[in-house]
């Protein structure tokens, strides 16, 4: 009896194991059948196909027409006001200090900050009722935690800080749907760049596969730089998806043959094993390390300096364009993070501090060439209608400038974290095309309509993947857990 020890509800590849995804992929003559990875790969359809999205009866307007997802989550918390919800006749306080200019939409206006996501926007659904009330004071990570994961935790301290990343965290959303459904093809399944998720020193919470195993972890592309060199995505490295030097594609093709004719000499073994479609698995970490597949996709070189001006030659515009490289390549999932800390200055969305000169001169015009570039050039080559594309922060800023909302000081060029209402984005994969789904109050303080909860815009995700909401997954404790507990908002999509 062939017998692979693990604890209930883990992976082979957890916490104690002390192996991340970056080490597993180091399979170019790592060992003397050098493939750790296909056990990976086999260990996660083997998931799959225990946990599969298939025994649900999916139904309702976008199920299952996504065939990746790229999440442009804009940590720090962007001011809906001074983007994509200005209001008139409100007091001087509340109204932005940037001009509203009409889009695609008659009747839909943006401000200044944003005219070419202005011209785009008949190819999106905007949801301007996003709202949660938080338990406490709602700080950075515990919203950005909720939004990953689908969850709140225990153990908030009194600012909204949680602690470090653990083993014992609900899994990220990324995670969950390549567990279920792994890409068809071999290509990394969820890569993540080109920063961690952080608030000061708590740095990728709710960004980790937690009690999943470490097996399911986003490729984690983190080039070298600060936050302000807008340069680092041309310092790209992926050298453990290369052979080593030392090992050749022929050679490494040799201990293949070397491994198939060992498995034929033990017919006990493939019998026991022979339902697993191993060769599968072991061919598919080959193929990923010699084709070159994955080298390819992180090429930004290979892209004219039109397209690549058109993205913006910025570490944001850079990474938005690298994710439709990827997702062509055939990555499942593809998160880009704003390339800033959540609660920091220059171009944090976290706009406690110096609101006008900061959005209009960083944040925006990196936000409006780069994301506006995505939504058009997925559009153009057809990837669009097989792509779901969402743009969110952990919450918007409030109506009122100078106020404190969440315990930080603000003056009067600045705005308080507002998570009762905010705007996000969703495009793609049946999303309806120029539609504005909810309403914001007279001074967007609160929905009027069609309020959405951040876990249900995640729901919906996963419903778009064709991946029922209600999965269970098995916690650190080997408890049943609903992947997320919300529903599916279904008139987001035609």
């Amino acid at each position: 009896m062939l017998r692979i020890p693990g604890q209930l509800g883990k992976d082979l590849c957890d916490a104690g194991s002390g192996m991340t995804r970056r080490d597993l992929l180091r399979v170019g003559g790592a060992s003397f059948l050098g493939l750790s990875l296909g056990d990976i790969l086999q260990l996660q359809a083997a998931q799959a196909a225990t946990n599969s999205p298939q025994a649900f009866a999916g139904s309702g307007p976008g199920w299952n027409k996504a065939k990746s997802v790229i999440m442009v989550y804009l940590q720090g918390g962007p001011s809906h006001l001074d983007l994509w919800d200005p209001k008139d006749n409100v007091p001087d306080n509340v109204r932005s200090v940037f001009k509203a200019i009409p889009t695609k939409l008659p009747g839909v206006k943006f401000t200044e900050l944003l005219p070419k996501l202005a011209q785009v926007n008949d190819k999106f659904t905007m949801v301007r009722s996003v709202s949660y009330t938080p338990v406490g004071l709602f700080n950075h990570t515990a919203a950005i935690y909720q939004f990953h994961t689908g969850y709140t935790t225990d153990k908030v301290s009194p600012s909204g800080q949680l602690e470090p990343p653990s083993p014992k965290d609900f899994p990220n959303f990324g995670s969950q749907i390549v567990r279920l459904k792994p890409p068809t093809v071999p290509m990394l399944p969820f890569v993540m760049m080109p920063r961690p998720l952080q608030e000061s020193n708590v740095v990728g919470k709710g960004g980790t596969a937690g009690f999943l195993g470490r097996a399911y972890d986003p490729y984690y592309l983190y080039p070298s730089g600060d936050d302000m060199d807008m340069n680092k995505m041309d310092r790209i490295k992926v050298d453990d998806l290369n052979l080593r030097p030392e090992v050749t594609s022929a050679r490494l093709q040799r201990r293949a043959r070397l491994r198939d004719l060992i498995n034929d000499g033990m017919p006990a073994i493939d019998r026991a094993v022979a339902k697993y479609d191993l060769n599968e698995y072991y061919d598919k970490a080959l193929q990923l390390i010699i084709s070159g597949r994955a080298r390819e996709a992180f090429n930004l070189g290979a892209e004219s300096d039109a397209m690549r001006n058109r993205y913006g030659r910025t570490t944001f515009g850079q990474s938005c364009l690298l994710a439709r490289r990827l997702i062509e390549a055939g990555t499942r999932v593809v998160e880009v993070t704003w390339p800033k800390v959540a609660n920091s200055d220059n171009h944090s969305w976290d706009v406690h501090t110096g609101l006008s000169k900061r959005m209009r001169n960083q944040s925006a015009p990196m936000f409006d060439a780069g994301f506006s570039a995505l939504i058009s050039d997925l559009d153009e080559r057809g990837l669009l209608d097989e792509t779901l594309v969402v743009a969110i922060g952990e919450f918007g800023r409030s109506p009122q400038r100078g106020v404190s909302t969440s315990g930080n000081t603000n003056n009067d060029d600045g705005r308080d974290h507002w998570p009762y209402c905010y705007t996000g984005i969703v495009a793609g994969a049946g999303a309806k095309r120029g539609f504005v789904y909810g309403k914001s109050d007279a001074t967007a303080s609160a929905p009027t309509e069609n309020p959405v909860h951040p876990i249900e815009l995640l729901a919906s995700v996963y419903h778009s993947v064709g991946i029922n909401p209600g999965t269970i997954v098995y916690n650190h404790l080997n408890q049943p857990r609903e992947i997320v507990k919300a529903e599916v908002v279904t008139n987001l999509f035609a």
